[in-house]
């Protein structure tokens, strides 16, 4: 992709604390825990000292070896679920206590461990990063984190050993350095047996919810080097494996593989029908901005318990923003606010966790107000007149993707023009003039028209265009200049002779060109937009708002937000000025499409979101698809051009011959990106999830009584009728790639029934969680006269493909002249698939897949 056609890697859109393995947090870890045996309580700790949280975190950070628990240890092993570990024969120290309990142990000796991923997209992923599907290693030394009875239960293995203080001095800095990793994670299971209020009972775990057993181990392995395992009973995925690693000056955290254990996937409580514990109903949020950095809040929230039991909740924040505050229906609170780790995804996104602490268990219906008071420098100055909220950190506590109502008071100097998610319930105050405008300040009331999963805002020195939609009014909004270090346009110049008594020679100089004027284009932005707009009206149902507004982004990226969209100074470039940007046929389409793209994410990601980071591929390949769809309608070239590039993308080549479709499948999501594939994510969402969806478009199409095979535009078209339920059945809900995969199955022809099953589940298996890009062709076609049709047999062949690849082909047969007619689709299943099917007379030649519908390999 072209710089210009960059969407951020989270579509605009903060994450739900996804992959919470790789930050060692759980967004699922809220929560429940079991009744810590009496040994382990907090006997020391008064409840009216509210520094006991803080105290109990620190001591959890800082924690070392403790030089009277050294043994020798010989055959034990620590196993949860699918992850087995051994210690053969070693030394081991344990950790200190905190407060009566026994959290780490550092090993070194010789040990193995084996975990064995569950399905083909793990093991690939784990082949990806190790070059075994099996994870299969010795390691030389360990070090351990638990939050169980793993102290106890090596017991049985352990011997005196000999210069004990010699070992535990010699390992005590890697294990203190290593201790802040896993304090949080430790805090919120022991901060559930903080001191509480005589006479308050703390809640029994509902039926059903996991015990809190959590295991970190840091392994120094033989072949691999240092990596981590992880087992948390509470999270989403118990089990995963990962790995920093430095590539250029770039911190990764590769996720080698991460998945549920056979008894939760058995189980009711599956990642789909998870439920959080907290919902949080509503934001009322105040905030004075003071450009060019500063921004000083206070957020209160209404919040409903759904499930009762805990003494800490995490939130999600800026790591510019500092808290001062928390306090629940006015009273204050413990609160711990946490980095996060260098490399994983919530550090690239610029956000900390924040822990706050309640003075007691909280109880299942129990509703109540928390508020935060906090500031900092999270804006950005880029120069031209814009601000930005950096880092795309978050600017209100948050806990995911949930939708809840906003109502938003902002502050702000005069002069400068604030927009923001929701509708303006009061006018901007205008200067009067320049010297009145650094003067004065002026203030605007937002408020959501319904509830929605993220809300934003952005703030510049800004000129305005209007144009009308279907059902809405569009506005777009832009600076008279760009940032400071957007890139300078050059052009070579022949100057012509210069006058001389004998004859010259001419000159080619290269010039720089004055920076374009977004305001300048602004119209024709906001015309884009509408046009896109009525075309998602008619395809997909009304516009969920009453205004869109885009305002102007420094940078190269685009987001989208309920209502709202952030446009890079890219998209308001004009065809004139973008050739000095060296982009090719196609980054100069998609160029073009940034505005129609992210229209399109009010639909897909802003009114109908994702579960979890296995599904946010949906949010990115459905709204760009979408755009497409636009796109073909105008120009069906410029349609085929973009679709190609997409498709060579994915064959490219990293530095180690690996091609970029095999960083993994669309429901890797985030771990996409990592230090083998850098651009993973976008590659894979984007270009991968928008290939998905063209070809559920014309399996769906080509199943219709008298299908031609010809790409359609109607409006009611199998695909689009499939979208509009799918708008009407999770209108502000998050939906996952199953249940979304339900919906477009609902009315699934005979055709498009493998093994006779209404259901599209091998498309899933085979295409969604797959890397598969086939090469498909036709082998020993015969066509033999029966009647007044043709009797046609052959084989298809998947070359290049898994063995048990399933795909829909679309067959046509060729006329003279080189007419084609769509025939019909066949199952292949397999390296070789015998087929037999009727083609009208005069048929020459039978052909797969000619209009491209299938995401395979050139030929």
């Amino acid at each position: 992709m072209g710089v210009v056609t960059e969407v951020p890697a989270l579509g605009g859109r903060l994450a739900c604390f996804t992959l919470v393995l790789l930050i060692l947090l759980t967004a699922n870890a809220l929560c429940q825990q079991e009744q810590v045996p009496a040994a382990s309580s907090n006997k020391n700790i008064q409840p009216e000292d509210r520094h006991n949280a803080e105290k109990l975190y620190l001591n959890l950070r800082s924690v070392g070896l403790d030089p009277a628990k050294v043994y020798r240890i010989r055959e034990a092993s620590l196993d949860h679920d699918q992850i087995h570990i051994t210690l053969e024969d070693g030394t081991i120290a344990f950790t200190e206590d905190v407060d009566q309990r026994v959290t780490g142990a550092f090993f070194e000796g010789e040990g193995e461990i084996l975990i064995v991923p569950p399905d083909q997209a793990e093991r690939a992923s784990m082949s990806l990063f190790t070059g075994a599907a099996v994870l299969e290693e010795k390691f030389g030394s360990a070090y351990f984190r638990f939050n169980d009875d793993t102290y106890s239960d090596l017991q049985p293995s352990l011997r005196p050993a000999e210069e004990a203080k010699g070992f535990a001095a010699t390992w005590n800095s890697v294990a203190h350095n290593l201790a802040e990793w896993d304090a949080l994670r430790l805090f919120m299971t022991f901060s559930q047996y903080l001191p509480i209020t005589p006479g308050d009972k703390t809640e029994t775990q509902p039926p059903g919810h996991p015990a809190d057993r959590f295991l970190h181990a840091r392994l120094q392995g033989m072949s691999q080097g240092a990596f981590d395992v992880y087992y948390d009973s509470t999270a989403t995925e118990q089990i995963a494996v990962a790995q920093q690693k430095a590539v250029e000056g770039i911190n990764y955290y590769n996720v080698w593989t991460s998945f549920p254990t056979r008894s939760r996937l058995e189980s009711t409580a599956s990642s789909e029908e998870y439920t959080d514990d907290l919902a949080i109903r509503s934001y009322r949020i105040q905030a004075e901005v003071k450009p060019p950095t500063t921004m000083q809040t206070h957020a209160e929230l209404q919040v409903d318990v759904i499930r009762g039991g805990s003494r800490s909740v995490l939130f999600e924040l800026s790591r510019f923003l500092k808290v001062d505050e928390v306090k629940m229906d006015g009273r204050s609170l413990g609160l711990i606010q946490n980095q996060a780790l260098e490399g994983t995804q919530l550090a690239r996104r610029g956000n900390d966790i924040l822990t706050v602490v309640f003075p007691q268990p909280l109880r299942a219906g129990q509703k109540f107000e928390l508020s935060f008071s906090y500031s900092g420098d999270v804006l950005s100055e880029a120069g031209g007149g814009l601000l930005y909220v950096g880092a795309r950190g978050t600017w209100y506590p948050n806990r995911g993707l949930a939708a809840a109502s906003f109502d938003m008071q902002f502050r702000y100097p005069a002069g400068w023009t604030l927009l923001a998610t929701g509708k303006r319930t009061t006018p901007e105050t205008p200067a009067t003039d320049a010297q009145t405008a650094l003067l004065h300040e002026q203030a605007s009331h937002w408020v959501t028209e319904r509830p929605i999963p993220v809300a934003g805002f952005n703030l510049g020195r800004y000129e305005k265009a209007t144009a009308r939609a279907d059902g809405a009014t569009v506005e777009t909004y832009a600076t008279a200049g760009v940032e400071r270090n957007f890139p300078k346009r050059t052009e070579q110049v022949v100057l012509p002779p210069a006058p001389t008594l004998t004859p010259g020679r001419s000159q080619t100089v290269v010039v720089t060109q004055p920076p374009p004027s977004p305001a300048r284009n602004a119209q024709a932005v906001a015309d884009s937009a509408a046009r896109a707009l009525d075309f998602y009206v008619h395809k997909f149902g009304p516009f969920p708002y009453e205004t869109l507004q885009l305002t102007q982004m420094p940078g190269p990226l685009s987001q989208g937000w309920p209502g709202l969209i952030f446009l890079s100074s890219f998209a308001f470039l004009t065809k004139e000025e973008k050739p000095g940007m060296h982009l090719d046929a196609a980054d100069t389409v998609l160029s073009e499409q940034i505005t129609a793209h992210e229209t399109a994410h009010q639909w897909w990601g802003d009114l109908v979101f994702w579960r979890g980071y296995r599904d946010q591929w949906i949010s990115e390949g459905l709204a760009n698809y979408c755009s497409m769809m636009l796109l073909e309608s105008e120009n069906p070239a410029a349609f085929k051009i973009v679709m190609q590039k997409y498709r060579e993308a994915l064959l490219q080549k990293n530095k180690q011959g690996a091609m970029l479709k095999d960083a993994g499948p669309a429901t890797l999501g985030v771990r996409l990106s990592s230090s083998e594939f850098p651009d993973g994510y976008d590659a894979i969402s984007y270009g991968r999830g928008t290939w998905l969806f063209h070809m559920l478009r014309h399996m769906l199409n080509d199943a219709r009584p008298n299908a031609k095979g010809a790409p359609s535009q109607s409006d009611t078209e199998p695909f689009i009728l499939a979208l509009r339920r799918l708008r009407e059945r999770y209108a502000g809900r998050p939906v996952t790639t199953r249940e979304m995969l339900q919906v477009f199955a609902e009315d699934l022809p005979p055709s498009l029934r493998y093994e006779g099953r209404k259901s599209l589940d091998w498309f899933y298996e085979s295409w969604v969680n797959g890397t598969a890009l086939p090469r498909i062709e036709l082998q020993g076609v015969k066509l033999a006269a029966k009647g007044n049709s043709l009797a046609v047999s052959g084989t298809v062949l998947q070359k290049n493909a898994p063995k048990d690849l399933v795909t829909s082909v679309p067959l046509y047969g060729v006329w003279s002249a080189n007419r084609r007619v769509f025939l019909g689709r066949v199952f292949a299943d397999g390296p070789e698939n015998p087929f037999r099917i009727t083609a009208p007379l005069g048929v020459k030649r039978i052909v797969a897949d000619p209009e491209e519908t299938i995401l395979s390999s050139p030929r």
